[in-house]
């Protein structure tokens, strides 16, 4: 599986290291994916998805249906 999150799509990005000598070789920056089992109430089930801390933080702010739902309508959301 990508290294992608399910909710906000978060993707690796691609830079510089640049040394102290101000030398620039190509690296990637990969986003702090969690493989994470969350339960859903209304379908009494349990749904296992890779996302990112910032996207936990999301679901748990604003619930998980509400966050898959938008996620979804987005077009982010793969499973």
């Amino acid at each position: 599986m990508a290294r992608v999150c399910q909710i906000t799509g978060k993707r690796p990005q691609v830079g510089n290291k640049v040394s102290h000598a101000n030398n620039k070789t190509k690296r990637k920056f990969l986003p702090n994916l969690q493989k994470k089992r969350f339960y859903i109430p209304e379908e009494d089930a349990w749904v296992t998805l890779k996302v990112s801390a910032n996207a936990i933080r999301t679901i748990n702010k604003n619930g998980l249906t509400a966050t898959i739902k938008k996620a979804a309508e987005k077009g982010t959301l793969s499973f």
